[in-house]
């Protein structure tokens, strides 16, 4: 009993001593202290780590998304240059862990919306072509330094999306090979509405070699239609007339005197007062976003002033037709008159478009009825028989040309800069024959054909003969091709041509070559098959006398229009890769 009291008594002194508590204490939860800063250390170092992978992962995007086209080269030499030099790349629909000595690297090009409506997880689109961005994501085993003994080491997972958005200003149409300027005061004036244009063939070759800043047109054009405070888009959204646009091209800074007065001339001359949409002639992409005044960095848009001009004049004239007398004009003709109906581009394609990979321009379908007398000279074609008239009814027909703009790349940096545009001439189909004239403005129908008058023949006392025939000719070839424009050719404005196929004969000629003729009777009961015999040659041979002169006239009407038989003449003005940026 006395030992159990004198135990209980120790206890009690024991606990109420408060010596050394603290030495106590510190024994305790030294271990417990150790481990906390060990996993702080080691999480602090977690998260340093990830912000360096982020930092270089970052870097790996924007490297990327400047050279889309080589994205996992750029990607994995960056990595390297930063470090991380073992590296498995994982292909989208596979899984790949990363090891203690290897890292693992995915690499998605795709495509990237900046639209504030878009919701900012939604705005990639990976794989959607065109690229315009790379997303570049990094899986590595994170560092343990002091819990690494009782747990594996935690996976760190950065990921970047960067993009560049390159854009190149292009236009399709076709040049004139030489100038004729009584067809196209004729044509101009029928498409302007105007009756007075006479301009001499100085004033539509300085028209031809004088280039128009599209900004600097536009800035003018705002000011045609008194619109202040706006974006470039906002003015190309507007409407306007063929004489405020031809107004608005004068006043731009940098033509000379002799152009200027022409763009003058065809403005206080144009009665057309159809409103056409501007953003159907030109298309300035994310450019139209900037404010009247700004210009875009590195880019440089330009266009033909006449080739500009005959654009918007057809816009203008949409399907009506235009209708050109050019009486004795031609050699060999006795008489000549044109029917041409132009029909709008497709929707959403302008004539002339600042864009990124996938942007298209198109020119517009046109068609054109030539209705011609050919002189006759010594018309007696013995034993009886003479001419009496010789016609030439050609229609032709020029689908819409088309250049698409599919790749931009610069692989060393702006001096490197390549442009692709896949162009494609419209196709062409002609016909000696007489068409239907209630369907020739209407481009939703194929226009229908049948035999014309070719010759009418005197046969002693009997009356008139007609001779009838018809012959067609076309240009089928449906393939684009790729064109490539260097920093060189882009500086100096180079075109580019692209044929359907080589036209190693010409167009009427063609045609002649092909016409079958028949002889209409009347009624007289004649068999007059033997008489074709003499009448065919004589009559070919007055065609193809007139064949250089009128295909000369075709080219240069087609050419005035923006098209070209079997060919497409693409021009890029300037171009830019653009400036590679992180967007999430």
């Amino acid at each position: 009993m006395r030992a159990k009291r004198g135990l209980i008594a120790a206890t009690r002194k024991l606990l109420a001593d408060r010596s050394a508590n603290f030495a106590v204490m510190t024994a305790l939860c030294t271990p417990v202290a150790l481990a906390l800063t060990a996993f702080a250390i080691d999480e602090g170092s977690l998260y340093n780590e990830r912000r360096a992978a982020q930092s270089i992962v970052d870097l790996a995007a924007i490297t990327a998304a400047s050279n889309i086209t080589n994205a996992q080269q750029a990607v994995l030499t960056t990595l390297a240059d930063n470090g991380i030099t073992s590296v498995a790349v994982q292909q989208q629909g596979t899984t790949v862990a990363p090891t203690a000595t290897k890292a693992v690297v995915q690499i998605v090009p795709g495509r990237y919306t900046g639209v504030s409506t878009i919701a900012a997880g939604s705005r990639f689109e990976a794989g959607k072509l065109p690229y315009n961005a790379v997303q570049v994501s990094l899986k590595k085993q994170g560092t343990l330094y002091f819990a690494g003994s009782i747990m594996a080491p935690p996976t760190l997972g950065t990921t970047a999306i960067a993009s560049a958005q390159p854009q190149a200003a292009f236009s399709v149409g076709s040049r004139l090979a030489s100038l004729n300027g009584g067809v196209l005061n004729a044509l101009l004036g029928g498409l302007l509405g105007g009756n007075g244009i006479s301009l001499s063939v100085m004033d539509y070759n300085s028209l031809v070699s004088a280039d128009v800043d599209v900004l600097s047109f536009t800035d003018a054009l705002a000011t045609q239609l008194h619109l202040t405070g706006v974006s470039y888009s906002d003015v190309l959204a507007s409407k306007a007339t063929i004489g405020q646009i031809a107004t608005a091209m004068a006043n731009v800074p940098g033509l000379d005197r002799t152009a200027k007065i022409a763009l003058q001339t065809m403005a206080s001359s144009a009665t057309n007062t159809a409103k056409i949409p501007l953003g159907t002639l030109i298309d300035l992409g994310s450019v139209g976003d900037l404010g009247l005044g700004q210009k875009p960095a590195g880019l440089n848009v330009t266009a033909s002033a006449l080739s500009m001009l005959t654009a918007a004049a057809a816009l203008a004239n949409g399907t009506n037709q235009v209708a050109v007398n050019l009486g004795a004009t031609i050699p060999g003709l006795a008489s000549t008159t044109l029917a041409i109906a132009i029909g709008e581009p497709m929707q959403n394609s302008a004539w002339l478009a600042v864009g990124e990979a996938g942007t298209v321009v198109r020119t517009a379908q046109t068609r054109i009825k030539l209705n011609a007398s050919v002189t006759l000279g010594n018309s007696n074609l013995g034993g009886g028989t003479s001419l009496v008239a010789v016609h030439l009814p050609l229609n032709v027909e020029v689908a819409y040309a088309e250049a698409k703009l599919t790749d931009i790349s610069c692989p060393t940096g702006p001096s490197s800069i390549k442009v692709s545009i896949a162009a494609q001439p419209g196709v062409v189909s002609a016909h000696l024959a007489n068409s239907s004239a209630s369907g020739f403005a209407d481009f939703t129908k194929p226009q229908s054909f049948s035999d014309a008058d070719i010759a009418d023949l005197k046969l002693l006392l009997a009356p008139v003969l007609q001779v009838t025939g018809s012959s067609a000719f076309s240009v089928t070839n449906m393939t684009p091709t790729t064109l490539t424009y260097n920093a060189t050719d882009i500086a100096n404005k180079a075109i580019k041509t692209v044929s359907t196929k080589n036209l190693t004969q010409s167009l009427t000629t063609s045609l002649v070559d092909n016409l079958t003729l028949s002889v209409n009777a009347l009624g007289l009961g004649l068999d007059l098959t033997a008489l074709l015999g003499t009448v065919k040659p004589a009559v070919t041979t007055l065609l193809n006398g007139v064949t250089a002169p009128v295909d000369s006239l075709v080219y240069n009407v087609l050419g005035a229009l923006g098209v070209r038989v079997g060919e497409a003449d693409v021009r890029v003005t300037g171009a830019t890769c653009g400036r590679s940026v992180l967007v999430q």
